[in-house]
């Protein structure tokens, strides 16, 4: 260990050297080459601190990602149907042909992204355009116009949120990636309560401006926001440890080290096999894989009530802009729910029951708004139905955690997980038939169904991997190395 002169202790929870001689470290430390392990606290701190600083724009790229995505909800409100001339299901056609587009290329997306390591790059590309399909969707005509427009939308979209998930994989360790996966998710929360707001604004204000219809103008508002800020991240958005040129040489090798201390090898080792679609085939042969993705698109098809957020809170009676007001207090809460419980499962370092309390309470919404068309019964259901979300988030992390390694593996698996359950998005655009309303009883109980099943196996992959630590604790007792390794996160 090296010789320290002096320290003390700071706000930070670390330690900060006044001195320290250079020439006094131990050769043995794993910290020697940072400076000795007190040295190496200081830097880390002040790396994750900076990185936080940088991620921290990909929430301002999920809220309009996701504004983007659902602005089409609330312009029905003002006449896009009726402009549109859209007839039985084609508005339910128009919301689920965006999922088609964003499930095809999320796979694809993310191993390209794991190719070039150049997410500052290809991460705002494809915002530029998506922000331009939004804003182009201000002059469809008809509803093929719109139905072309919204596939491509989805179309790039898809690159965002797999590849912002990889990203952060990249960069944070196991107990740091909960916390950063909820203030990522947060942007979709909030923008849920902000969408609304700005679209309320928007649509009540600008009718008739310039002779368009205030529907239009919030593709147009809405798609230029998207495209400027855009611009604006090629500058800040990290790319991977090896190839960011903001780091110091020191940092670089700071950020490689502290992924390879949680797995015992680097994720520049960790190319097994030679070959792009190497990641693609260790995905896809992985049963955990496909298992949390068949249980996260069963709890999608519970979620897709948020693509309907302003329909279902219009059955509470009031006018269009009175409605997109009283869409934004539920997601606000959800989103100060699903920071505190990201927060809660990163400090116990547990995952389940984490994903199960919150979609247990979306439950009882689901059966509240079913049994009664009272007002507060129903508003309280939505703010219950929107704490779902809060698992959604945990559920992200957990999959984070559990296909950890290698990178192209993660890259491939975390896409595809999120890409498959967007069929759940795709099915539940349906089962909100204008026909079941205004009382959605029937829509209620779908989404309750499959809200069990999906926590069913939840738990029976939770009760795998408890089972895998054990045989993995059998082994290492038998093992003269008394070092622990790797464990699954339950």
């Amino acid at each position: 260990m090296s010789r320290l002169l002096s320290f003390h202790d700071s706000n930070e929870g670390g330690y900060t050297v006044l001195s320290q001689e250079p020439d006094s470290i131990d050769d043995s430390d794993p910290d020697a080459e940072f400076g000795g392990s007190l040295k190496r606290i200081e830097l880390e701190q002040s790396l994750v601190r900076r990185l936080d600083t940088r991620m921290s724009i990909l929430i301002l790229i999920y809220i309009l990602n996701y504004i983007d995505r659902n602005n089409v909800a609330a312009a029905r409100l003002k006449g896009f149907e009726e402009d549109l001339q859209l007839k039985g299901q084609e508005f339910n056609t128009i919301l689920s042909i965006l999922y088609i587009g964003y499930t095809l290329m999320q796979v694809p997306s993310n191993m390209f992204l794991n190719h070039i390591g150049r997410p500052s790059l290809y991460l705002p590309t494809c915002m530029i355009l998506w922000g331009g399909f939004s804003f182009l969707t201000g002059f469809a005509r008809n509803f093929y116009d719109a139905l072309i427009l919204r596939f491509l939308l989805g179309f790039v979209e898809a690159a965002f949120f797999p590849g912002a998930l990889f990203l952060l994989s990249k960069w944070y360790k196991r107990d740091e990636l909960g916390l950063r996966t909820a203030l990522l998710f947060c942007g979709c929360l909030i923008s849920n309560a902000f969408g609304s707001l700005i679209a309320s604004g928007i649509l009540s204000s600008m009718e008739g401006m310039y002779g368009r219809s205030a529907w239009r103008w919030l593709f147009y508002v809405e798609g230029t926001i998207t495209i400027l800020v855009a611009f604006l991240s090629i500058f800040i958005l990290p790319d991977f440890p090896a190839n960011s040129n903001w780091l110091t040489p020191i940092e670089r090798r700071l950020a490689e080290k502290r992924l390879e201390e949680e797995v015992g090898i680097s994720d520049n080792e960790l190319s097994e096999k030679p070959g792009h679609t190497a990641g693609l085939i260790m995905a896809f042969s992985d049963w955990k894989v496909w298992w949390l993705a068949v249980a996260l698109s069963f709890m999608i098809v519970a979620f897709s009530f948020n693509a309907f957020f302003p329909t279902l809170t219009k059955t509470l009676g009031y006018s269009d802009t009175v409605t997109l007001l009283l869409c934004a207090p539920p997601w606000l809460v959800a989103t100060v729910c699903a920071f505190y419980t990201s927060r809660h499962s990163d400090a116990h370092q547990e995952r389940f029951y984490h994903i199960m309390v919150p979609v247990i309470v979306g439950i009882l919404g689901f059966l509240l708004a079913a049994s009664s068309m009272n007002f507060w019964t129903r508003y309280i259901s939505l703010f219950l139905m929107a704490q779902m979300y809060s698992g959604f988030v945990t559920f992200l992390a957990w999959a984070s955690n559990t296909i950890a390694r290698p990178p192209s593996k993660r890259a491939v698996a975390l896409a595809f997980i999120n890409a498959f359950s967007q069929l759940g998005n795709i099915i539940g655009s349906y089962i909100w038939q204008s026909t079941w309303g205004p009382t959605y009883r029937s829509s209620y109980m779908i989404c309750t169904m499959l809200s069990v099943v999906s926590l069913l196996m939840c738990f029976l992959f939770r009760s795998h991997l408890a089972f895998l630590n054990k045989e993995i604790e059998r082994k290492e007792e038998g093992s003269e190395d008394s070092r622990k390794g790797f464990r699954y996160m339950l």
